[in-house]
């Protein structure tokens, strides 16, 4: 029996208030004994969880040529994760755009649409770590014309309408099969610079914010709004979605003890493969002895502690999303923890904070989600 391909417009998941887990970055910890293999495998049993959990949604980042096998590859692993789980919505967060072919994507992301039958959400960024760039042989120039150039390939190839050859004097291509979702997945953006707000504004279908306060929040989707309207779009119909440093439990002490460790660990990861000139790490290593100064500055970003505290917490970015489609991203998946640990938090999340949050909010998910 042929199944019909979704009437487009909206997100699957809006409208309201929606939750994922995130980020799924298949990190190996020196820590950790187990293989690469064993990790991938308890990704696809960990998304299988969220999924029996009631989350809306799970969420895979990307990376390359970091010492500690960071995800490079997230649309065969959303394809598996879509092959073991049938409702929970996946999203890349974020796909790095400039290092892919845009009509190769097109028919990349059309084919996991299909397996997942329109659970596909793509975030898009840009990228900034030189290694990257330089081992893709990618410019850091005019990176906001590449953006344009792989949202237009993929809006067209997605569509009815043919995609120009690439070649000079080649003929136009089309994209099948088409995605599920008419229309194809939905796109969001990460960004926080102006210029990205207004691509999301003016192309996109939502902004995909990191690494912000409440406040900050409020600011983007203040600018967010007026660049939507400024470009004859509706801002309500754009979602805003938010990942943060998430661990609950029923003590705040006992909580910053099981987690610290592993946010330490992925705080200087993020900054090792950052900062440190590429070629110069040797392999996988831990992190340097946790300070006070450092401590200070990863629980500033974070929000761990009982159910209800971490509920205000989420509570207050759900408000700075205003009258959007809201999705909190808990970044629950912390390389080097213990699974089974790590799938206390999420029932605990899931079980407590969740429905915590919907009474503060008021607002519910769509149905069905």
């Amino acid at each position: 029996m042929r199944v019909r391909r979704a009437v487009r417009p909206v997100s699957p998941l809006t409208p309201g208030l929606s939750f994922g887990l995130g980020m799924i970055s298949a990190q190996h910890d020196p820590r950790d004994g187990r293989s690469d293999s064993e990790i991938y495998a308890d990704i696809l049993d960990l998304c299988g969880v969220a999924e029996n959990l009631g989350l809306d949604a799970v969420w895979l980042s990307e990376h390359h040529f970091v010492d500690d096998g960071y995800m490079p590859s997230l649309l065969p692993a959303a394809a598996a994760i879509a092959a073991r789980t049938t409702r929970i919505v996946i999203g890349t967060g974020v796909l790095l755009a400039p290092f892919y072919d845009p009509l190769r994507l097109a028919e990349d992301s059309a084919t996991v649409d299909l397996i997942s039958a329109g659970r596909l959400v793509l975030g898009l960024g840009a990228g900034y770590r030189d290694e990257e760039f330089d081992g893709f042989g990618r410019a850091r120039d005019g990176l906001g014309i590449v953006m344009d150039q792989v949202i237009a390939t993929l809006r067209t190839g997605w569509s009815d309408g043919p995609v120009p050859g690439r070649s000079q004097g080649a003929a136009a291509v089309t994209v099948t099969p088409k995605p599920h979702q008419a229309g194809g997945p939905p796109i969001w953006i990460g960004a926080r610079s102006r210029a990205g707000i207004r691509r999301t504004a003016r192309a996109a279908d939502g902004l995909l914010a990191a690494r912000v306060s409440p406040a900050e929040l409020t600011k983007q989707v203040a600018l967010l709004d007026a660049e939507a309207s400024a470009a004859g779009r509706d801002p309500a119909a754009l979602s805003v979605a938010v990942h943060c440093p998430v661990f609950a439990w029923s003590a705040a002490p006992e909580a910053w003890r099981l987690v610290e460790p592993h946010l330490h660990y992925s705080e200087w990861k993020y900054g090792d493969m950052t900062g440190t000139p590429y070629g110069t790490r040797t392999g996988r290593a831990a992190p340097p002895p946790l300070t006070e100064a450092t401590r200070a500055k990863i629980r500033a970003g974070a929000l761990v502690g009982t159910p209800g505290a971490v509920a205000d917490g989420i509570a207050a970015y759900a408000a700075a999303a205003g009258d959007h489609p809201f999705h909190f991203i808990a970044r629950l998946y912390w390389p080097g923890m213990d699974p089974g640990l790590m799938r206390q938090a999420l029932a605990v999340h899931a079980q407590q904070v969740i429905p915590a949050v919907r009474d503060r909010v008021g607002r519910s998910t769509l149905a069905g989600h």
